[in-house]
């Protein structure tokens, strides 16, 4: 999210959050030993790894330092099967969930083959692409100021609106509105940092999350709760926060609490990319064995 994004979401008075973030717990009280047994970090990539836009040496080697360690990173985004395609190719992560849950790619570097696995069948989703072309234009015509997001053409299954990232910031009331042409007709919709997202099918990050860890990695399916932890910042990242015992906000996930309707557990200290980073040195710090001079 932009600065200017941040502001206007930090800001507006009538933006009152329904949760006190001093609710939520510090980093540094999750336990250091449930730290050290997780073994997947999925992570949204908007506002959590990136920073104003960007993907920062820092944040990308926090993600090859958590892959080196032995730990699995796994976005969890709202961004495009073009995009995916990409970071699952040439990200140091092991699979990556796309356009809020449509579906999943994991690519295989030993045998240079791209599994997929989408939520809907081609012809569903052929019908569906219609019908949602045909929506961004009566949302593009109804709400000023918004617009077709940059990454549009590389979509498969969803319409993404942009209020914030490559437009000037919206009000909340024209965010609202977005979502509630959605909502009238039949789609799913949910809001992130800078896009609203909405797409035909009953599934989300959570859904598609949890079939690939039923297909890709069964005994992380059955220990998620010990072995799992997931970092996000909006509202779309609520089902995450909410199922996950281990669910920790980076520090901007101040602007989005009023949204969240499950917010996480924990929160970071650091802000986006940083955030992410504060998390990665957390969990590889918690591995390592203690130090026996530290009870002296």
């Amino acid at each position: 999210m932009s600065g200017a994004c941040l502001k206007h979401l930090s800001t507006n008075p009538t933006l009152a959050p329904k949760l006190e973030v001093t609710q939520l717990k510090p980093l540094h009280e999750l336990d250091r030993q449930a730290a050290a047994n997780v073994k997947a970090v999925l992570c949204d990539i908007d506002d959590t790894i990136t920073t104003e836009g960007v993907l920062t040496a820092h944040a990308y080697q926090a993600m090859e330092n958590l892959d080196r360690s032995g730990v699995l990173v796994i976005p969890i985004t709202g961004r495009p099967a073009g995009w995916c395609d990409h970071i699952a190719r040439m990200w140091p992560v092991a699979a990556v969930v796309g356009e809020n849950g449509a579906f999943y790619m994991k690519y295989d570097r030993i045998n240079r083959k791209m599994h997929q696995h989408f939520w809907t069948s081609p012809e569903q989703r052929k019908k569906n692409r219609q019908v949602l072309d045909e929506l961004a234009l009566h949302i593009l015509n109804s709400v000023p100021g918004c617009a077709l997001a940059s990454d549009q053409p590389y979509r498969i299954a969803d319409l993404a609106i942009d209020f914030c990232e490559d437009v000037p910031a919206l009000d909340e009331a024209s965010i609202n509105k977005i979502v509630e042409l959605f909502n009238a007709a039949g789609a799913q919709a949910k809001v992130s940092s800078i896009h609203v997202n909405g797409w035909f099918g009953h599934y989300d990050k959570l859904t598609m999350t949890q079939t690939l860890l039923e297909r890709e990695w069964p005994d992380l399916k059955e220990n998620q709760q010990s072995k799992v932890v997931f970092i996000g910042d909006s509202a779309n990242d609520a089902p995450m926060f909410g199922h996950f015992d281990l669910s920790v906000g980076v520090a901007n996930v101040r602007s989005q609490i009023h949204r969240i309707t499950t917010p996480p557990k924990f929160i970071c200290t650091n802000k986006s990319g940083e955030g992410f980073a504060e998390l990665a040195d957390y969990l590889i710090q918690a591995r390592k064995p203690a130090d026996p001079t530290d009870s002296l």
